[in-house]
């Protein structure tokens, strides 16, 4: 019997918002784009957008972050 595929690593936080000025998520920061199309991405590419999230925060005003 083959072993079942690996999970998919994610940023996901189950925080779906999507700002409406960045057009980034409030809870993973990847776009809409991103998320739709995320399963459909090879590890690389993943791994890339991953690597850029972090950077993306500051893309969002503050105040709609304390929120979360």
């Amino acid at each position: 019997m083959a072993a079942p595929p690996a999970p998919i690593k994610t940023p996901c936080i189950k925080v779906c918002v999507i700002d409406g000025q960045s057009s980034l998520c409030l809870g993973c920061f990847r776009t809409l784009a991103e998320v739709a199309g995320w399963a459909r991405l090879s590890p690389e590419d993943r791994e890339a957008v991953m690597a850029e999230l972090p950077s993306r925060r500051d893309r969002i005003a503050p105040e709609k972050l304390a929120f979360f």
